[in-house]
């Protein structure tokens, strides 16, 4: 082929590689919508934050009067860790009294597995089933935090890109 190639450049005659590419051929619209669509067109916000300084206890309280799982760590707009309500249960919750005054980032999970909003809606599930998150973090080409994936906003997409019955 490299001899083809190079006899074709010789003649001047370009002979596309791409010629002869057959598009991928999916199942069904779901599998083709988890293979092209980005992670972007998942809904990732509202999403709650702290500051690596906030108190813990501070950020229990967020927790549970927002409702949430977890809350994003940011500092200058990124992304730096996620404190969670496993978090609280395996650092904190034993001795609340010793950890309440301490901040966040004595006991956030650092370097959380995160998502690019560029990439594939599949790749956001992938990260939930093999890393065992429930939440996924996403984050811009700059590392700037973008929104959290969880759950139900994937089960959401799911059923909007699944056949109808």
């Amino acid at each position: 082929m490299a001899d083809d190639k190079q006899k074709d450049s010789a003649t001047g005659n370009f002979q596309d590689p791409l010629e002869d590419f057959e598009p991928k051929k999916y199942a069904d619209a779901l599998e083709k919508a988890l293979a092209e669509r980005t992670v972007a067109e998942i809904q990732s916000q509202p999403y709650a934050s702290v500051f690596p300084d906030t108190p813990v206890a501070e950020a229990v309280e967020k927790l549970a009067g927002l409702h949430v799982a977890c809350l994003l760590v940011e500092e200058e707009g990124k992304l730096i860790g996620v404190f969670s309500d496993r978090n609280v249960l395996d650092k904190v919750a034993l001795e609340f009294d010793a950890f309440k005054d301490r901040h966040v980032r004595e006991v956030m999970t650092e370097n959380p597995v995160y998502v690019y909003e560029t990439d594939s809606a599949a790749a956001a599930l992938s990260v939930m089933a093999v890393s065992g998150y429930r939440h996924v973090p996403v984050v811009d080409v700059n590392q700037k935090l973008l929104g959290i994936v969880s759950p139900q906003r994937v089960a959401a997409f799911l059923r909007e890109h699944a056949p109808q019955a």
